[in-house]
């Protein structure tokens, strides 16, 4: 009798055991991480003065944490997504120019999502895959997948094909110089269907738009919300190329400050619908949203950031190191969690994402193999109480090429790194040292690399050590 007893006090332990992990499963929340292309730190309208109209990221703000001081991974578009989809900064890069890809044995954010049994799925602009069946999405770690694959694909907002799980889709509606098909309307429906589909699992789920970037097209609804002083941008129309990136937009744009900013607008709505989507499944509450850019903006196919003041109040755009081309907006809205909205100061980057959902999640990556990062969670500040975090070091690195920015061959090598409120910067390895008060200074317009000799020191031996 007493063995009896015994066995049966085994069972229900068991079945108590696994009704509690069963629980913790469904407790998990859906994660989705969207990721603008070139979209500045002040195109929001919860970040400060702009004319774009953003009134759903607004209100995602306004209900959760809008991070002020967060860091893209670098200031162009694949070295900034290798560093979110790896976890790692310029430090632990291969590769700091924009031909990097993912390599074979790296381990991304759905890799380690799917230790905890998370359906994944992308939906946008990928471009950091050399070979389809080996660094493509459903090799890094996606169940599905529909977008841009190459980064010269994503240059186009009326696209003539897609893919979908490896496979190339033909859109009619775009060719022929037709333009009926807008790309980021696309990325939206399939990520609402995606969200409607039912499934035991917690899922991830990237939306990786690829606007605001060149080239500028948007549907009208949008940019005809607005009436700005213009330039117009003739692009290849005239025979003659009107600036150097010409050869990639050659079409021209009659309206390209409306129609930027149109662009922006159209992002806050596919936003507002799919906070919507979620609140109707009864989803929005346990569902993490992390909403964010590349890196800062760009003056590419006729957009003019300093119309906008696009990267305000920082110094410089797309390809600086100066924070306007790497200190990027960061919202991020979890109901069950923030019920206290607030803005948050403390400096972050993009290697922080992977050991953050890793964390969220419940997975040791002691027991991932392979898994290579220097990020750290930021889980302890994503609740009412939040945690503060140790001051460290953040590094930036950014190998620029010559003349045609896609010419794939290498010329100066660019270097920053923040600490606290200090920030370093170096163009070139033979370089200065520059060295500013980001808070106080924002627009690191003063120096101040004479007056703080040790802490330039510092900086300087970093910059060194990972200068090759």
């Amino acid at each position: 009798m007493k063995k009896n007893s015994c066995k049966w006090v085994g069972v229900v332990g068991s079945l108590l055991l696994s009704l509690s992990a069963g629980v913790s499963a469904a407790e998990k929340p859906n994660i989705i991480f969207v990721l603008t292309d070139d979209l500045g730190f002040n195109q929001i309208g919860a970040y400060g003065n702009t004319p774009i109209k953003t009134p759903n990221l607004d209100k995602m703000a306004s209900q959760g944490i809008r991070f002020d001081q967060a860091y893209a991974g670098n200031t162009v578009c694949s070295p900034s997504r290798v560093s979110l989809f790896t976890g790692r900064d310029g430090r632990y890069m291969s590769n700091n120019s924009n031909t990097v890809q993912l390599q074979e044995i790296d381990i991304t954010l759905a890799h380690v999502l799917k230790h905890a049994d998370y359906d994944t799925a992308l939906f946008g602009k990928y471009s950091i895959g050399s070979q389809m069946g080996v660094t493509d999405p459903l090799a890094m770690g996606f169940d599905t997948w529909y977008g841009f694959y190459s980064i010269l694909e994503g240059h186009r907002q009326y696209p003539q094909i897609v893919w979908r799980d490896g496979q190339k889709i033909r859109l009619k509606e775009n060719e022929g110089g037709r333009k009926g098909a807008y790309a980021q309307e696309l990325f939206t429906e399939e990520a609402i269907n995606y969200i409607e589909e039912d499934r035991d699992n917690p899922f991830f789920m990237m939306l990786t738009f690829s606007s605001p970037h060149a080239e500028l097209g948007v549907p009208s609804k949008y940019s005809d919300q607005y009436q700005l002083e213009e330039t117009p941008y003739t692009g290849m129309s005239t025979g003659k190329p009107s600036d150097k990136y010409a050869a990639y937009y050659p079409e021209a744009v009659e309206n390209p400050n409306a129609v930027l900013a149109g662009m922006v607008t159209a992002l806050d709505d596919y936003m507002g619908q799919i906070v919507d989507v979620l609140e109707s499944k009864g989803m929005l509450d346990n569902t993490l949203i992390f909403f964010t850019s590349d890196n800062g903006p760009h003056d590419e196919g006729g957009a003019n950031p300093d119309f906008f003041k696009a990267s305000a109040p920082y110094k410089g755009q797309k390809r600086d190191l100066y924070d306007g081309g790497i200190h990027v907006p960061m919202i991020v809205h979890w109901p069950a969690k923030i019920k206290q909205a607030r803005v948050d100061n403390t400096p972050w980057l993009f290697a922080d994402v992977l050991p953050t959902v890793a964390d969220i999640a419940g997975v040791d990556l002691n027991t991932v193999p392979r898994v290579r990062t220097n990020g750290k969670s930021i889980n302890g500040l994503l609740n009412d109480q939040p945690q503060p975090m140790d001051e460290r070091m953040l590094y930036w690195e950014f190998a620029k090429q010559v003349g045609d920015p896609n010419s794939g061959v290498i010329g100066d090598t660019f270097q920053a790194a923040r600490k606290g409120d200090f920030k370093a910067v170096r163009y070139t390895v033979q370089g200065k040292v520059e060295l500013y008060n980001i808070i106080k200074d924002p627009g690191e317009s003063k120096d101040i690399s004479a007056k703080h000799k040790s802490l330039t020191k510092e900086f300087y031996d970093l910059f060194e050590q990972y200068k090759n």
